[in-house]
């Protein structure tokens, strides 16, 4: 394997998948590898099932609304982007979907924690920045591995109890700091939540992984913590500030590298770097939406987020993307706008979204959800709407299409053609 910097670690990402071997390099770093299974919220023979990407809206939802209120709370100061969604709190009523995880796209790596090590499989976030892992004090955590501090020599209760809403959920417990190990590096004192609740929504095997990871900035944490990937950043132990993903539905494609790019899974001299905006998110600027030549949008604001299957955006964005399609309607669903178009002409309307100066395409396989229900001739796209946020939040469906990097030392994210 060929890596833009030596001594890279390799870490591969897997969608409800079993952990194979970890060989190592020649520095020692863990080069773990994890099968990737196909487990997507619909597929394109298949009908889209609203309530699993609903449910996937009010877990992304809840996210925002807690890493906002963070911000706020680290920084003294409310989040640019928070005012939408933060006055549409008691908007939604009771009314709220229970998360659903086992059709919705989730990758996950695996990281080990203590001393001795007791590993754990963990989904990756870029849009939080908190671990959460359950503990052996969880009742509600059957299925899942659960941490063990009395038998860590180097885990630190720091006596705060920390709630974290999902949703209708909520994953609930006590601050601990450990040494963690990730891709062959190591965070040391690492703060986390070790979980004493996990709500149904967290139930094995709805949510197939032991906990979340996030990748995040410092300041947009509940627990008032550096991201694991920052401590390690921090500690100058990298060959690069970067790690840098590529999101696949093909097993065996997923992988995440930390302290450098994979120069086999990208076209070089098409990585296009954008300027993180606001420290907190890894959020950019889109320099253009468009589809068919035509601009739809420019100059938005956005988060990058691996956590997001769908690309979501204002209602208005939404509706400008899908304005005179032929045959294109609206679903409105639980504070969610779904648009349809025929399946037959549908890839002729997929979007390209310009980073850096270069546009980047999603292909019509990806950006075609499924059918609109069984035996439709009409189609679901991977853009929704929604009143709750003024800003773009680019998920899965655009970054499946792209190698994505995100560069801490030099605050920005960078995007490339596949090879």
């Amino acid at each position: 394997m060929k890596f833009s910097s030596p001594f890279a670690s390799l870490l591969t990402l897997a969608s409800i998948a079993a952990v194979s071997p970890a060989p190592t390099n020649g520095r020692g770093e863990g080069v773990i590898r994890v099968p990737l299974s196909t487990h997507r919220s619909a597929d394109v023979a298949e009908y889209v099932n609203m309530s699993a990407l609903n449910a996937q809206f009010i877990r992304v939802s809840s996210k925002y609304r807690q890493t906002f209120s963070a911000f706020e709370a680290n920084t003294g100061f409310a989040h640019p982007l928070s005012g939408k969604m933060m006055s549409s709190i008691k908007k939604r009523g009771d009314g709220v979907v229970p998360l659903i995880n086992e059709e919705a796209d989730l990758w996950y790596g695996e990281i080990d924690v203590g001393t001795p090590k007791q590993t754990f499989n963990v989904s990756i976030d870029s849009g939080s920045t908190d671990l959460f892992l359950p503990s052996v004090s969880c009742t509600t955590c059957a299925g899942h591995k659960m941490y063990n501090a009395a038998q860590s020599s180097t885990a630190n209760d720091e006596g705060t109890i920390s709630v974290l809403p999902y949703g209708e959920g909520q994953v609930a417990g006590v601050d601990y700091s450990d040494d963690i190990f990730f891709g062959g590096y190591e965070a040391q004192n690492q703060t986390f939540l070790a979980a004493f609740l996990y709500s149904e929504n967290f139930a094995y095997p709805d949510f197939a992984p032991d906990g979340l990871l996030g990748f995040a900035f410092e300041n947009i944490s509940a627990l008032g913590a550096k991201s694991v990937f920052e401590t390690i950043s921090d500690s100058g132990v990298l060959p690069e500030r970067v790690f840098s993903v590529k999101l696949s539905s093909t097993p065996g494609e997923s992988e995440l590298c930390i302290g450098a790019t994979n120069l086999n899974l990208y076209v070089e001299d098409t990585l296009a770097y954008t300027a993180v905006t606001q420290k907190g998110y890894w959020q950019v600027n889109i320099e253009e939406v468009s589809r068919n030549g035509s601009t739809i949008a420019n100059n938005s604001v956005s988060i990058i987020d691996t956590g997001t299957t769908y690309i979501l955006a204002s209602d208005d964005a939404a509706e400008a993307y899908y304005k005179d399609i032929p045959g294109s309607s609206s679903i409105a669903m639980d504070g969610l706008t779904y648009y349809t178009i025929p399946c037959n002409t549908i890839g002729s309307y997929t979007p390209t979204f310009t980073f850096g100066g270069r546009g980047f395409s999603v292909s019509e396989e990806i950006f075609n959800l499924g059918l609109e229900s069984d035996g439709s001739s009409n189609c679901v796209g991977g853009i929704v709407g929604t009143s709750e946020v003024d800003f773009w939040v680019v998920g899965d469906i655009f970054l499946q299409n792209v190698y994505t990097v995100f560069d801490m030392g030099n605050l920005q994210v960078g995007f490339a053609e596949l090879v």
